[in-house]
């Protein structure tokens, strides 16, 4: 067990960075100490005064990742830059701990560990060359309502009845904040990349036995579509355009906004499951919403995180700003709205991060590591080839290894 409390560095101090500090709140025996900022200083300064305002730990801007390392205090790393930086940023952390610049326990490592197989088992193996335990960042599956609903119905659904066949997962919003996510060669895709990566892991969370390993499920087949829906549209467009200062294009380069798949698994006695997946960019209600199902032969689960016990309503007359004081991607101030009301915990980021630092100090692997960040990102390959093919593909796919999607090379334009 290491000396308590864990010194955690962050690499990325923009929204999830900061949704991540704030989930700290709720999580004991470790103290944020470090940022080194993805884009900027700024950031860094920014989200270090945000870890000190809330007391989760004295952090302080670093210049660069190396320097952070070299820190004895700090022991772990989260890395919550963006996607296109991700394998760059682990080779730093590697280099500066395999040639004795400082000390870590390990490195946690934000959804999706790449934007492709190749960069994703990249990541893997500069982990464990370095000697690091590794944690990856899939909130959905530490969601209390995810956790204790499937608690729940292993424990009395499927012990009288058998096990769940079908799982549904689906994440919605009306888009991302920053240009970037929006463009497939930085990202890595479209929104298919950016959240069904939450929802395939999150439904295979599901269909798994309680303390089973998820290879138990084996993937047979996977299904997919894509489409761009509403932001190619030349309104939408010249929005996306004014708002990445013209980098954007979507009329001639877009990412898909729209995403459906589903996975064939069997598991360990040759049952075939299950599991559906929608992701979406241009849905637009109150702000972001997930939505998750398990169902089996007398019981189904359900959850809805815009089903909120709290709502308030504001008649015409009230004026203010916009923002997303009341949930992530909030997309009005007026009418009876939902508030979500402590999102680190809802959406399970207080108990990832309670799990990844007890792992660590205990030296343990966590539940969740890179090797299911590569699983996943094998998943969502597929699902873009299913969709560039439009046809079911079985699953592992030739060439999988070193496939890059069309959107993710600025080759994919339904439009044509």
């Amino acid at each position: 067990m290491h000396k308590k409390p864990l010194g955690v560095g962050f690499v990325g101090g923009g929204f999830v960075g900061k949704f991540h500090i704030r989930s700290f709140v709720g999580v004991r025996d470790a103290d944020v100490l470090g940022v080194v900022g993805a884009r900027n200083d700024k950031t860094a300064e920014e989200a270090a005064a945000l870890a000190r305002k809330l007391n989760v730990g004295e952090a302080k801007p670093y210049k660069t990742i190396t320097e952070m390392v070299a820190d004895p205090k700090i022991n772990a790393i989260w890395i919550c830059s963006p996607n296109f930086t991700r394998i760059e940023v682990m080779e730093e952390i590697a280099h500066a701990v395999q040639s004795g610049k400082g000390e870590l326990i390990g490195v946690c490592c934000e959804k999706p560990l790449g934007r492709n197989v190749a960069e994703a088992k990249k990541m893997l193996e500069l982990v464990q060359k370095a000697g690091l335990l590794d944690g990856y960042l899939e909130n959905q599956c530490f969601s209390p309502a995810v956790v204790r609903g499937k608690e729940i119905v292993w424990a009395r659904g499927v012990a009288t009845t058998g096990r769940p066949y079908l799982a549904r997962a689906a994440e919605e919003h009306s888009g991302p904040h920053m240009p970037w996510f929006w463009e497939g060669s930085l990202q890595g895709g479209g929104v298919l990349n950016d959240m069904m990566c939450h929802s395939v892991e999150a439904a295979r969370f599901m269909l798994t036995p309680p303390g089973a390993d998820r290879n138990v499920l084996k993937p047979i087949k996977v299904t997919a579509y894509t489409n761009c829906l509403k932001w190619q549209d030349p309104h939408y467009a010249k929005i996306l355009a004014k708002n990445s200062n013209g980098k954007l294009d979507y009329t001639k380069r877009p990412a898909e906004d729209f995403a459906r798949s589903l996975v064939e698994y069997q598991d360990e006695k040759g049952n075939k499951l299950v599991v559906e997946t929608t992701t979406s960019w241009c849905y637009v209600g109150a702000g972001l919403r997930l939505t998750m199902e398990l169902l089996g032969p007398e019981y189904a689960l359900q959850i809805n995180t815009l089903d909120s016990g709290l709502k308030v309503f504001f008649s015409r007359n009230v004026k203010g700003e916009a923002g997303e004081d009341l949930v992530e991607k909030q997309n009005a101030e007026m009418g009876l709205m939902p508030i979500v009301s402590s999102e680190e915990a809802e959406y399970g980021y207080e108990a990832e991060n309670r799990h990844m630092v007890q792992s660590f100090l205990a030296g343990k692997r966590p539940m969740e590591n890179f090797a299911d960040g590569v699983n996943v990102t094998e998943l969502l390959m597929t699902a873009y080839m299913s969709a560039e093919q439009e046809k079911t593909i079985p699953f592992p796919p030739p060439g999988l290894d070193n496939f890059t999607p069309a959107v993710a090379k600025g080759e994919w334009n339904p439009s044509k």
